[in-house]
């Protein structure tokens, strides 16, 4: 019989809605209805590509001892954290308290009656390994339940305790003069952390840290920095040889187990594929690399065919299929050696070896597509991997929308579009598409489902990412009506959200102050100052300069201590110190492809009658040039360092 969660839209939820557990969505009736019965609560956060979501879906809640305990003891709540991430980073805060870690998901949080939390893990195994650190599910909440009904003393008094802290907030040390010299802390800690061999920056597992690679990009261009340069582009390489890079399909999956980047969790979140797509563009763009180019296009290929609807993005894929992680993508040796020599490819023994597919396998028995060296013919072996997939069943879709991660996806077709306009034409259908579905009313909204009104309101990260992306589309377009927009939306969120050089992530239920680190994505308030300095020179609007600025000086003493965490708050200060340069003339001449390919990072268009290109500052133009080769030597000349 179906659980509270039946009615509820998220897929998430709706995975959950047969469980054996009595779920409640979060609502007061869940609340109302543990303090009148004086049962303790359990929250449970996840989304629907977790892996380990899965897991504790099958080995807790649909175990009948484990969901009887919570069903007679506890009222249990489900939260999607995509639907919900102001839930989710407030008890992220209480598992960091409880556990001085960073937390994870599935997130499992135990409150008190009051909805004080006291406990707090991630995954909970149904029975105890023994150990005090691996008490299992059956015995944790049978011994919450016990202490809960004797209101037992230590348990409401570390619940006081948690409340009283989880109403602090980080205050800066002492501000700190903004340098360009932080730039040097940066490339120290980042090489520390670098592996010289696959890329990237740890040993395992492996995630892509774009923000860190766009910054090493901005770096080299700035500096003419051969190490940034080299970290950056073996990364790149490495990541997109196959396995957590899908040679196949196209796009990336969200982390690799392994050093190497082979074998991946096989889920495909939508903001990893864009802010990928839009890195490995700007990339190909400034190296001249045919490789990035074709990988760009290949993700957003990928997201346009596989996942997206009415020129809306879905928000990811599992990683499972018919509850085997990884079954859509691997392969049989068998299997393929059959497919390709039905093909009529010659030496299949050679080629198999080539995508690195061998008979013992390479996961659990099976094979990942992995290409160490380039294939010349790879269109018509990706044809017969292709067909071979066509035939199973594709991974579940999560089709929930989102402001925020679908504006990344739109920013970057609208890069995409200096290599070909078709990326800048679908761009523009699905911003308006976007906007549309979850803009009403003048009212922005965080998500919805196709065909569907939105419910939950936005949060910083809407508004910044949104605006970001009607300012790309400015710039790509010259539609004044973008830039208007991205004002609009960048001055509500200064009005929401804006605390004397702080950011709240979300207000109302849950006040919870946005992170400055660039975590899973980029931070939403290192978004906003590339918003807000982007604004201050197209609009000639100083306002917007001192709110990037109290922003800076309030961070300054973590950003120049530890600048690894704080990549694209980096990048944006840099922008701040050298400044925006503009470059003037008619829509025509900004079309060129040698403009996108200009070496200063800080480079805004602006579209007039002239046939000439104006290059001009925040205050004042500098040249005009009827050469578009001379506008590169200008900016060098007018935008060098002040230090």
């Amino acid at each position: 019989m179906a659980n509270r969660l039946e009615k509820e839209d998220s897929p998430y939820l709706q995975h959950h809605k047969d469980d054996l557990v009595a779920w409640y969505p979060w609502c007061d009736e869940a609340f109302l209805k543990a303090e009148e019965e004086n049962k303790a609560i359990f929250i449970s956060i996840g989304y629907s590509s977790c892996h380990w979501c899965h897991v504790m879906q099958e080995k807790v809640f649909n175990d009948p001892t484990c969901a009887d305990i919570l069903n007679q003891h506890f009222i249990s709540i489900k939260v999607d954290r995509e639907e919900r991430p102001d839930i989710d980073k407030h008890y992220q805060e209480v598992y960091r308290l409880l556990n001085r870690r960073a937390g994870g998901w599935p997130t499992s949080i135990f409150a008190t009656p009051q909805n004080k939390p006291f406990y707090a893990g991630t995954y909970i195994a149904p029975t105890s390994d023994g150990t005090m650190e691996g008490m299992g599910f059956e015995e944790l909440t049978s011994l919450i339940a016990r202490k809960i009904a004797a209101y037992d003393a230590e348990v409401l008094k570390n619940a006081d305790e948690i409340e009283q802290f989880l109403g602090y907030k980080d205050k800066p040390k002492e501000a700190t003069v903004l340098k360009e010299s932080f730039v040097k802390n940066f490339m120290l800690q980042v090489k520390n952390n670098y592996d010289p061999k696959y890329g990237g920056f740890s040993i395992a597992p492996k995630f892509p840290s774009a923000a860190t690679l766009s910054a090493l990009l901005v770096v080299d261009k700035l500096y003419d920095d051969k190490a940034a340069k080299a970290m950056l582009l073996n990364t790149l390489q490495q990541m997109s040889k196959g396995g957590m890079y899908d040679v196949v399909d196209g796009g990336f999956c969200r982390y690799s187990v392994d050093e190497k980047w082979l074998v991946p969790h096989f889920e495909k979140m939508l903001y990893d594929n864009a802010l990928l797509s839009e890195l490995y563009a700007k990339t190909a763009l400034a190296y001249g690399d045919e490789n990035f180019e074709k990988i760009a296009k290949d993700i957003a290929d990928f997201w346009l065919f596989f996942m997206s609807e009415d020129n809306l993005f879905y928000s990811a894929s599992d990683a499972d299929t018919n509850a085997q992680e990884g079954e859509y993508f691997v392969y049989g040796y068998d299997e393929l050696y059959e497919a390709f020599t039905q093909a009529g490819f010659s030496d299949v023994a050679q080629l198999l070896e080539k995508l690195s597919v061998t008979k013992e396998g390479n996961f659990e028995g099976k094979n990942i597509i992995r290409i160490e060296e380039k294939l010349e013919n790879f269109d018509e072996v990706q044809k017969v991997l292709r067909t071979i997939r066509s035939k199973r069943d594709y991974p579940f879709i999560d089709k929930k929308i989102q402001t925020s991660w679908s504006s990344m996806m739109i920013r970057s077709l609208f890069v995409l579009s200096v290599f070909d306009q078709k990326y800048k034409q679908q761009a523009v259908k699905s911003l308006e598409a976007l906007l549309e579905a979850l803009y009403k009313d003048g009212v922005l909204y965080h998500a919805t489902f196709i065909h569907k009104e939105p419910k939950v309101e936005a949060f910083l990260e809407d508004y910044a990412f949104l605006s970001a992306a009607l300012l790309e589309a400015f710039d790509k377009t010259q539609d004044e009506i973008y830039l208007i927009k991205a004002q609009t939306f960048a001055n509500s969120a200064l009005e929401k959200f804006y605390d004397n050089g702080a950011w709240n992530f979300s207000v109302g239920e849950f006040e919870t102050q946005e992170d400055i680190a660039d975590a899973t994505y980029t931070s939403s308030v290192n978004v906003m100052l590339g918003v807000l300095l982007k604004l201050a020179t197209l609009l000639e609007d100083d306002k917007y300069r001192h709110f990037a600025f109290k922003t800076l000086e309030y961070n300054s003493y973590n950003l120049g201590r530890k600048p690894v965490f704080y990549p694209t708050m980096l990048v944006e200060m840099l922008r701040y110190l050298r400044g925006n340069a503009v470059v003037k003339s008619s829509i025509v001449n900004l079309e060129n492809q040698k403009l996108a390919r200009l070496k200063y990072p800080f480079v805004l268009l602006r579209a007039n009658e002239s046939e000439e290109f104006m290059v001009c500052g925040e205050k004042s133009c500098f040249a005009n040039t009827k050469n578009i080769d001379e506008v590169e030597e200008i900016i060098t000349q007018n935008f060098s360092s002040k230090e």
